[in-house]
């Protein structure tokens, strides 16, 4: 028997078309990328069938899989990038959605940013939309990580990045976007607006700095 209950299965699968119909309306899920979930259980997430337009998502595109990526009584394939979705999920306990975009500024940001390996945001009054965040003056590291088809490496140079910071919501990954996460859809959604507007005002200070 599954451990989560039919009821919270579809508050997900909800929860998780509605963002894709949203991020895609704002037209950061070019054609079938991106990809999204949430906890379903201590074992098993609700996370996008690969291959699907996320701009029109329904319930009926999301699957069921355990915390090591592999599909559960289904024959749908998750995207190939669901392991770094459950690598969340395993490091932190209260991490109850994870959301992988690839907007223009992200995009954008993964490749200026990428040869220095992060951008650091300091003095915005939006780090507090972060949580752990109380005032503007902080600094965030924003890490970009080398792109690679190879999920399992990649999920080992995100550990070892991990295991050295004490708060931390999101990375990017060079030429393809962003990852975030919160304690349910509603947080990971609010710092992923924050993070996207973030990164708009970097690219557009370096513009007016030229």
């Amino acid at each position: 028997m599954p451990d989560y209950t039919p009821t919270r299965y579809a508050e997900c699968a909800n929860a998780i078309a509605e963002a894709g119909r949203d991020f895609g309306a704002r037209g950061w899920t070019p054609a079938t990328s991106s990809n999204f979930s949430m906890r379903l259980s201590d074992s098993r997430i609700a996370v996008t069938v690969s291959g699907r337009d996320k701009g029109k998502l329904t319930a009926a595109d999301v699957m069921v899989c355990d915390l090591a990526g592999n599909a559960v009584d289904t024959d749908a394939r998750p995207s190939a990038e669901t392991l770094l979705h459950c690598q969340i999920y395993r490091r932190f306990p209260d991490a109850g959605a994870v959301l992988h975009t690839h907007s223009l500024a992200q995009t954008l940001a993964s490749r200026i940013y990428a040869p220095v390996g992060e951008l650091t945001l300091a003095g915005y009054e939006l780090l507090k939309a972060f949580a752990g965040y109380t005032t503007h003056d902080a600094r965030m590291q924003l890490k970009v990580f080398p792109n690679s088809q190879d999920m399992h490496e990649l999920a080992r140079l995100i550990d070892a990045w991990l295991d050295e910071q004490p708060v931390t919501h999101g990375y990017l990954i060079d030429g393809h976007g962003i990852y975030t996460w919160g304690k349910d859809m509603l947080e990971a959604r609010r710092h992923l607006d924050a993070f996207e507007f973030l990164l708009n005002c970097e690219l557009e200070l370096r513009k007016m700095h030229r």
